[in-house]
Parts: structure tokens; C-alpha cells; sequence
């Protein structure tokens, strides 16, 4: 094939998917070498579910109104990027993929002159949004890749002598990366935000130049291979802002021990001095976004006051934190059994916890949450008392408390402690956020019986309401229901019927809500899409303003939306 001369909507398009394709195909290769004192979450999974989210946009963009012309084809690439952003990594990347996207959508086409721009724009925006910047990291990468653009464009004055200058520039920086962070050399290996980025001009190249994506590498050879001197195989984590205090080694902890991430809606004018507030109270500081919409992210001690700087200027929402002592301890054991399998045993917890999930990204939440061992299903795939028997044996823990999760396993799940020599307790939870409570209270050091009694206490502070379609003609609490019809249902049955799911969403929300509730936990599921989800978020923005909401990704089938309320 003749290389493209120029990239359009499809082109466009087409690179964001192979972007997010290579970011999947990488994913656990970036994520298995996280070595970086202060991990902010794992690099690849971050990268890669920021790219879910611009791809889910443009899906949308184009089902709505067909193919969608340049400019909307790249502002649905910044929004999505830019609300879909996880972690330190992802919200960077947020901010370099906004950059491209504002210099391609001033054309119909972008050819190599506005592809060498945008590639210096995004740079400089990216740096722009981090209080302060290091260099060894991402931003290193993305400014070398814009210099070799326009080298590239000097040279060659074609869109594949840019993206190949620019990704042969990318890539020698990201081999550099390990001489200008300490941790970086000391563990030999180089940044891996920086190699996520390099990832995008290998898709790049493949859709201008048909040219295929860099395979994975396999991860044990992998990791011998960037044991030794700097500019190996493997990839790394690297922080935006200053290294740790004390410059400790590769699993230590720094003085910062959480990351808060949220949106913020708040003018943009306010947004230096409310950078400047965050800067006396953390560290690896980055904000991105504009018109009213911002993405959050700090590194510190002080939980509140990062939420309260917000509130002083807006609304903060979505709101994450994240202990990072505890995944600096657990990269710790998952890489020492990588290298000497048994070498490092993690201890047992007294009591262990098994959850009965569906969905990737609810199994994901649960683990972050304290759970050792997940049992897939959930309606119409109830697990069987062996499966849960399996599980309970599989765990080193002589005590196990069981979240069913559903109504249906909860028969199933109490007839486990009579198949086992270990000690089993079920808290009886009907639903995911039940579940998602109840391990609020969970004391890895305390006792079956004390954990279930307080579980089950923390289970029962939330409110569950869940969004799904109706599969017969029926009669319910709500009024009759036609087979196909949208319906939202809480512990009383059905409460409202709609003709779509944020439709029915809104309706069983207005009745759940009252004076007093604090906080509407949002899971997306199968058939959830953004519009529907803002258009949730929003009413709830309006019609209970004193109402946090936080969306996660969940990805449980049937089920569009659950919702939690406290």
C-alpha cells in the first residue's frame, strides 16, 4: 500500500484503536516491571483504559450521526481522553492526546506540517498541566517525539518522514530515560509512560504505512532482559512531579502515601490558584482539561484538604483515592515470585474473603477492596456450592467470609462451611454494592465471625438499585411491563419503567434519594454509554446538588447500571 498523505477522521480513528489495541497488547508487560517507588496504579492498565474511553466516544460519535467530520472526530478524542484518564500516566496522556486533537480538528485533513504542530503542542500542554515536571518520564518522551516531528517535516516534508522522525526520536529518548532518574537506573529499566506514548506512533505507523504493531514480548524474557544496562526491554512507572524524599530504593514508600484523583467542574480562572493550594500539601500534581471541566490528580497525606481546595472553586466528583503503601507492598510480592517463586510468601490474612462477580471491571473494583478470591457469576450464571467449595480450599486462610453478591447464590453459599474444615461466614449480600459496603469493614486480622457481623452491618448503610430490561410481559409493583421495556429495581421490587435505561435510571433514583444521602455510587455495565452516563451525573448535579456521585466501570452483563446509594 501507497502511505497515506494526509490523515483524516478515518485515519484518525482508526490510529486511536490501534493505539488502544497495542496499549491491551502491552498492558501486563508495562504493568509486571512497575518497579518505581510511588506507584500510581499500573501504568499499562491506566494508559490502556484511557484509551477505552476516546475509543467508546468516537463508537458513539459515529452511531449517533454516522461518520463524523474531523473536528468532532477529534473533540470526542480530548473529552474522552480527558474524563476517561486514570492515573498519574493516563491523565498525561489525557493532556498529549488533547494537544493532537486541537491542532488535526482545525482542518478537514491533517497533513505532515499540522502533524509536526500538534505533536509540539501536545508536548507543551502536557507539560503545562504538571506542577513539576521531571524529566526521565513521559514528558521527556513527548518532547523529544515533537522535536523529531519537525526534524522529521524538515527532512522528508511527508506525513511518514514525520511519524517515523518522531518515533525513532521517541523512542532513543525513552532509552535515555534511565540516566536521568536514579530509581530508573537502578533498576534498569526505562520510564513506561514513555514507552505507552511510543506505542502511539507505532499505531501510527501502522495505519498510514500498514506497517504491523510491535508484538508482546513474553514477560519472564522480558524482565531478564532489563536487569542490565540501562535502556532494556522492560518499562517502568515514572512520577510526574520530584522524586520521593530521601531517594529510597525501588519499594520504598515515599512521605506521600495517597493519590486522590476527581473531576472538577470549576472556572477556569480559578484553576492556578487552586493549583497553587495543592502545591504546599502534595507532589506529583497534574491537572488537565478546560471549559469547566478539569481532571485531578495529587500524591499526599492530606485527603481532605485535596478534596477541600476543590469544593472552595467547584464541584470535585468521581472522587478516588488510592493507598499507594499498599500496592508498593504488593508489587513487591508479585515480582520477588515472579524472580524466586516461593522466595517471598505473602501471609496469610486470619480471615480471607471470597465474592461471587460479574463483569472484568467489577472483579477489578472487589480486588482493590481486599478480596482474595473471585467466583464468576451472578443472574442467569449462578455458580455451583462446588465452585464456591473450590475457592474457600484454594485459600491459605483458615477463616473465609462469602458475598454472594446475588439472592439467588445466597442458599448456594450457606452451604459451604458444612463442606470445609475452615471456618465459613456468609453476609448475606443481594447485590454488587452491597458487596462493595460490606468490604468497607473487613479486618484481614480479625476473625471469620467478627468480620461477618461487621460486614453485614457495613452492608446493609447502602441503598442498591439496579437498571435492567424487562425479558417478558409482566405486572409489577410499578404498573405492568412490557417484555423490552427498561426497568429500575431496588429491595422492593420494581420502582420504575422507561423506554431506556437512563430514562428508567433517573426514575428509580427520584424515588430512592432523600434528605440525608451523601454519596450515589455509579456502575456502568453492558449497554451503558457515556451520554447516558452524563446525563445522570448531570441530573443529579441539578437536582441534588448536595449529592456526590462516583462512576466506575464495572462491566457486568444485563445489568446497564447499578447504583448504590448512602
Amino acid at each position: 500500500m501507497k502511505p497515506a498523505v494526509a490523515l483524516g477522521p478515518r485515519e484518525v480513528r482508526a490510529a486511536m484503536v490501534a493505539f488502544r489495541d497495542a496499549l491491551r497488547t502491552h498492558q501486563q508487560e508495562l504493568n509486571r516491571l512497575n518497579v518505581y517507588p510511588v506507584p500510581d496504579g499500573d501504568t499499562g492498565t491506566n494508559m490502556a483504559l484511557t484509551l477505552d474511553a476516546v475509543v467508546k466516544e468516537l463508537e458513539e460519535l459515529d452511531a449517533v450521526d454516522g461518520p463524523a467530520p474531523m473536528a468532532d472526530v477529534c473533540r470526542a478524542m480530548a473529552h474522552g481522553s480527558l474524563m476517561g484518564a486514570r492515573g498519574n500516566s493516563g491523565v498525561i496522556l489525557s493532556q498529549l492526546l488533547r494537544g493532537v486533537a486541537e491542532r488535526l480538528g482545525a482542518g478537514d485533513q491533517a497533513g505532515p506540517d499540522a502533524l509536526a504542530d500538534a505533536l509540539v503542542v501536545a508536548s507543551d500542554l502536557a507539560r503545562k498541566a504538571v506542577v513539576r515536571p521531571v524529566e526521565g518520564t513521559i514528558l521527556t518522551v513527548a518532547r523529544a517525539a515533537g522535536e523529531g516531528a519537525v526534524a522529521g517535516l524538515k527532512a522528508a516534508h511527508t506525513l511518514l518522514g514525520v511519524v517515523e522522525h518522531a518515533r525513532g526520536a521517541a523512542g532513543e529518548a525513552l532509552a535515555m530515560t534511565p540516566t536521568m532518574l536514579e530509581p530508573l537506573a537502578r533498576a534498569g529499566v526505562v520510564d513506561a509512560g514513555g514507552a505507552g506514548y511510543v506505542l502511539l506512533f507505532d499505531s501510527l505507523l501502522s495505519v498510514i504505512d500498514g506497517r504491523p504493531p510491535p508484538a508482546a514480548r513474553d514477560e519472564e524474557l522480558a524482565w531478564e532482559a532489563v536487569r542490565g544496562a540501562p535502556g532494556g526491554a522492560g518499562v517502568v512507572e515514572g512520577r510526574a512531579g520530584a522524586p520521593a524524599a530521601g531517594g529510597g530504593g525501588a519499594d520504598e514508600v515515599g512521605d506521600l502515601r495517597y493519590e486522590v484523583m476527581y473531576f472538577l467542574d470549576a472556572p477556569d480562572d480559578s484553576i492556578e490558584a487552586f493549583r497553587d493550594v495543592w502545591s504546599g500539601i502534595g507532589d506529583s500534581i497534574v491537572v488537565v482539561g478546560g471549559g469547566g471541566e478539569w481532571n485531578c490528580h495529587i500524591h499526599t497525606n492530606d485527603v481532605g484538604a485535596a478534596i477541600e481546595a476543590a469544593i472552595d472553586i467547584g464541584r470535585p466528583h468521581q472522587i478516588r483515592v488510592t493507598d499507594l503503601e499498599g500496592q508498593v507492598q504488593e508489587e513487591r510480592w508479585v515480582r520477588d515470585a515472579d524472580r524466586d517463586p516461593g522466595a517471598h510468601e505473602v501471609p496469610a490474612p486470619a480471615t480471607a474473603v471470597v465474592a461471587v462477580v460479574a463483569g472484568d471491571g467489577v472483579g477489578r473494583i472487589f480486588r482493590s477492596l481486599g478480596v482474595q478470591r473471585l467466583v464468576r457469576g451472578g443472574q442467569t450464571m449462578n455458580p455451583s456450592t462446588a465452585q464456591l467449595v473450590e475457592a474457600v480450599e484454594s485459600l491459605r486462610s483458615d477463616g473465609v467470609v462469602l458475598l454472594p453478591n446475588n439472592e439467588n447464590i445466597q442458599a448456594v453459599a450457606g452451604q459451604v462451611d458444612g463442606l470445609t474444615a475452615k471456618t465459613v461466614r456468609v453476609v448475606p449480600t443481594g447485590s454488587i454494592v452491597e458487596g462493595f459496603a460490606a468490604l468497607l469493614a473487613y479486618d484481614p486480622a480479625a476473625g471469620a465471625d467478627e468480620n461477618a457481623q461487621a460486614m453485614g452491618a457495613s452492608a446493609t448503610r447502602v441503598l442498591p438499585g439496579a437498571v435492567t430490561r424487562a425479558v417478558r410481559d409482566s405486572e409489577t409493583e410499578a404498573g405492568p411491563v412490557q417484555e423490552g421495556e427498561w426497568i429500575g429495581m431496588s429491595r422492593g421490587g420494581v420502582v420504575a419503567i422507561a423506554g431506556s435505561p437512563e430514562g428508567a435510571a433517573l426514575r428509580l433514583l427520584d424515588g430512592l434519594l432523600e434528605e440525608g444521602h451523601e454519596l450515589v455510587t455509579v456502575i456502568e455495565g453492558e449497554g451503558s454509554t457515556a451520554a447516558a452516563t452524563r446525563r445522570i451525573t448531570e441530573w443529579l448535579h441539578e437536582e441534588h446538588p448536595d449529592i456526590a456521585a462516583e462512576v466506575h466501570h464495572g462491566g457486568q452483563p444485563l445489568y446497564p447500571y447499578l447504583f448504590g446509594v448512602e
